[in-house]
């Protein structure tokens, strides 16, 4: 039985779905939004928040909540074997983009939003797995769920993830790829380093044997540090179910032994992060894969986030990325309303619509394509020999966090 047409349905009620809940409600556009799991998100460690988002942020109302309850940060350093300075990345700056870069554990961002959410009376409905598109109209879309429920609405936006259910339905055959590569991290007491007050973190130190150990403050004082190398996998990749086995289950021995391995070819304080590493902090995060997607939208249905483009960890735009996506959709969205409530009809409502989000997906993959040069900028600067090859050329990054969004959203929309 099919509940009632709401203007726009999410599915996914993580970081990016609650975002673009509380964004739509900024222009009056009601929302629902549908999550599979039975209860909020409470998954993962900290995320790095850096000026363009944090821009969204605030002009949502959510950074005043947000910003006591994370560690503020202008650069990641990047120092040798040897603890020489090699670089610097620059994260934010209050002077130069309006913000610091603020480092957040997941859990407390997600439970900000979801109090704006619930206090904006939007509705979000759990225990709702998104299954398959049974209908759709110019009007409306309808879909059903895996408890054989279903839903109308306006337009369905799939904001479920890399492993998004709803992108199956733009694109049945296409299945997410692991990289074998997996991110192992944990967090100790910031004490533990026993480093001088100034000795500069973030920071990523590089071993020509060992590759990048990172060291990352969180907390709001800056207590905690999470700590963290790569892993490359050489057996069968997990599905969804046995990663949750993996990370629930009491044998993260492993994962201590890794973290320690090689750490006497390291300056001493990777030593002493790793003297004492408790269970209870430790997480495994894969890298998955998604190709270039010749098209983000059909008919009644968007994806958006991860869901759309898949961004490895290299500068922290994952999460960025995502946060201008939604943003970005509902003003779009917005301002095809205001347009359409002189138009003719639904049916040039629709024709109007499909072209802003068109444009919408060509202008926010020329930013992500842009994002995605800057890793690999940033992974050649980590290369032992970058220096003599030449990869430490300067940064430019005002076209990441200067961004207007504004006028980004008036050009789509147009």
């Amino acid at each position: 039985m099919s509940t009632p047409s709401t203007p726009i349905a999410i599915i996914g009620a993580g970081l990016s779905g609650l975002t673009l809940a509380l964004a739509l409600h900024a222009h009056s556009i009601p929302s629902t939004l549908y999550e599979s799991r039975p209860c909020p998100l409470d998954i993962g460690g900290a995320i790095m928040l850096s000026p363009n988002a944090l821009k969204i942020l605030d002009t949502l109302g959510v950074y005043q909540h947000i910003s006591p309850l994370g560690f503020h940060f202008e650069k990641l350093s990047f120092r040798s074997h040897d603890d020489h300075p090699i670089d610097d990345f620059d994260f934010g700056s209050r002077d130069k983009h309006g913000y610091k870069a603020l480092r957040i554990y997941r859990y407390e961002l997600i439970n900000v939003l979801l109090s704006m959410v619930r206090a904006a009376g939007i509705s979000i409905e759990y225990n709702k797995k998104f299954s398959h598109v049974t209908a759709e109209t110019p009007e409306d879309i309808t879909w059903a769920f895996a408890d054989g429920t279903s839903a109308t609405a306006r337009l369905l936006v799939g904001a479920d993830g890399i492993h998004s259910l709803v992108r199956k339905h733009l694109y049945p055959d296409l299945t997410p790829q692991f990289t074998n590569m997996i991110g192992v991290t944990a967090a100790v007491p910031r004490a533990q380093l026993k480093t001088e007050p100034n000795y500069p973190l973030p920071v990523t130190i590089m071993s020509p044997q060992h590759g990048a150990f990172v060291i990352a403050p969180q907390r709001a004082d800056g207590s905690e540090v999470l700590i963290g190398k790569q892993k490359r996998l050489e057996q069968e990749e997990h599905d969804r179910a046995g990663w949750n086995e993996l990370m629930e289950n009491n044998n993260k021995s492993w994962c201590i032994d890794f973290l320690r391995q090689g750490s006497q070819d390291f300056p001493p304080i990777v030593a002493n992060a790793v003297s004492d590493i408790p269970l209870k902090g430790i997480n495994l995060w894969p890298f998955y894969f998604v190709p270039k997607l010749d098209t983000w939208t059909r008919g009644r249905v968007v994806i958006l986030g991860d869901a759309a483009h898949a961004i490895p960890p290299t500068a922290g735009q994952g999460v960025n990325q995502a946060f201008e996506d939604v943003y970005t959709f509902a003003g779009v969205v917005a301002k095809q309303r205001e347009q359409c409530q002189s138009s003719q009809g639904d049916l040039d409502a629709a024709v109007r619509m499909d072209k802003a989000l068109k444009k919408w997906q060509l202008g926010r993959q020329a930013r992500v394509d842009k994002v995605l040069e800057l890793n690999d900028q940033l992974n050649r600067r980590r290369l032992p020999n970058a220096g003599e090859a030449g990869h430490l050329e300067p940064f430019d990054l005002e076209w990441l966090y200067g961004v207007n969004f504004e006028e980004s959203i008036a050009e789509w929309a147009s």
